[in-house]
């Protein structure tokens, strides 16, 4: 009997419970982890504050100066909007473009080009965990960018935002769908030049094509429906909403296409590190 209650004892410890099993198999969230990289990014980003701050202040402040007042004072309203109040949205997503490209893009690049991403790949953090922490980090920088942007642009004009919660949110999804487009680039880049080949020659000149200045519905039908192709038409559209309720395309088609397009940057990163794509080289 004694035999029979001790084997009874040795089995139960050795042999673990249900629930000690599925804490094994399923790992807690390493918050250490990602908040290590995020403060990490952010320091890096703290070192070149002045830069970061004054360089959009700045460029904000020529903008309105050649655009504000050289067509502003030949263009006065765009759809009942004043035309220095029309092109605020498009100064932000602009920079909010770029901004989030080369931070992103930058920060994950460079642990690839010092042979430092070894070791993180060693370390006791999941992919996503690794996604997020930079990631989130690049978007954190973007949304301060744009509201820096968005307070130096009320120095010049009147700013009246009809939809402050849309605006937001349009404001977190962009930068998080655009750091997430960077971090794809940062991975694919083989050197500094490719680094700059995306944002430089194909996201910039898309972002004034798209309508960041100016109305696509102040040009001809045919260049119109050519504009219609531009996927930044539609996420400037819907930014744009968020301030005067009035867009180029409808909001809902804004938000679709901007949330497919973080789909599709979020399917990218899943594919490139489950296939180790420049990573494993």
């Amino acid at each position: 009997m004694n035999d029979t209650r001790s084997a009874h004892q040795q089995a139960s410890t050795t042999v673990p419970s249900r629930e000690a099993r599925t804490a094994r198999i399923a790992p807690a969230f390493n918050r250490h982890g990602v908040w290590a990289i995020y403060r990490w990014e952010m320091a890096r980003a703290m070192r070149t504050l002045w830069q970061s701050v004054a360089t959009p202040v700045i460029t904000t402040s020529l903008y309105f100066v050649v655009f504000g007042s050289a067509i502003g004072s030949r263009m006065q309203q765009v759809e009942g909007v004043p035309y220095g109040s029309f092109i605020v949205p498009g100064l932000i997503m602009l920079a909010l473009f770029t901004q989030s490209l080369s931070n992103a893009s930058f920060g994950i690049y460079f642990p690839r080009f010092t042979g430092t991403i070894y070791e993180l790949l060693s370390a006791p953090v999941s992919y996503a965990e690794i996604v997020l922490g930079y990631v989130g980090a690049a978007a954190t920088k973007s949304i301060v960018l744009g509201l820096v942007i968005l307070a130096t642009a009320a120095a010049f004009v009147p700013i009246q935002i009809a939809h402050p919660l849309w605006m937001i949110a349009f404001l977190v999804l962009i930068s998080v769908t655009f750091s997430l487009f960077g971090f794809v680039i940062g991975l694919w880049a083989e050197g500094f030049e490719q680094l700059q080949f995306i944002p430089a020659l194909i996201v910039t000149p898309l972002a004034f094509l798209g309508g960041a200045f100016y109305s696509i519905d102040m040009l001809p039908p045919a260049w119109r429906t050519v504009s219609l192709f531009n996927p930044v038409v539609y996420l400037i559209s819907g930014f744009r909403w968020a301030f005067f309720e009035q867009a180029d395309v409808r909001v809902g088609i804004s938000l679709a296409m901007t949330l497919a397009f973080f789909l599709l940057c979020l399917g990218v990163v899943r594919w490139m590190f489950r296939t180790g794509y420049r990573l494993r080289n």
